[in-house]
């Protein structure tokens, strides 16, 4: 039997029609892959962060005689001060949002009082952070989620930048796990 002639192709409209509406679907479905990703990553930096945060601290509190903050990451993995060795850290992490072991220092002199992500981008989370990471609310970008450790105990530190024994934040080297 055959076709009439005004009922071609509607066939081959249908199917284009179809692989349109999957096209679309699956873009919204990477869409939401996508920012679940980075929102699994955002709360793995917090983690990581905090990490870094409390073995800085550890390491400031258990220091024998006059406190000092750790020279380097690598001495929060072996803190040789004292003649049982210390970990503070078990190890160097990776930055989550770059995928690479670098991280800004904020420093105090040339000691490092915290950490921070080098990336650039701008976070999904905003607000609604725990009490110790409350100045990050409002950033713009993850490099300015600071991750320092701040003594109880101790003056604040002077806040003019390049000012003899004032705070600084500087980009590092890849930092190696062991």
């Amino acid at each position: 039997m055959r076709r009439r002639p005004e009922q071609r192709g509607f066939t081959y409209i249908g199917v284009l029609i179809l692989v349109a509406l999957a096209g679309v679907a699956l873009a919204g479905a990477g869409e939401l892959w996508s920012t679940a990703s980075k929102r699994d990553k955002e709360a793995h930096l917090l983690f990581v962060g905090d990490e870094f945060r409390r073995a800085i601290g550890s390491y400031y509190e258990g220091s024998p005689g006059a406190k000092q903050f750790p020279q380097k990451l690598e001495d929060l993995l072996e803190d040789r001060r004292v003649p049982i060795v210390r970990r503070h850290l078990r190890q160097i992490y990776v930055d989550p949002m770059t995928g690479k072991p670098e991280w800004g220092f904020v420093k105090f002199g040339d000691r490092i009082t915290g950490v921070y992500s080098m990336s650039e981008d701008k976070p999904l989370k905003t607000a609604n952070f725990k009490p110790e990471n409350e100045e990050f609310k409002g950033s713009r970008e993850y490099s300015g989620w600071r991750f320092v450790y701040k003594p109880s105990a101790v003056a604040p530190m002077p806040a003019a930048p390049g000012a003899a024994g004032s705070p600084q934040s500087a980009p590092v080297s890849p930092a190696k796990a062991p």
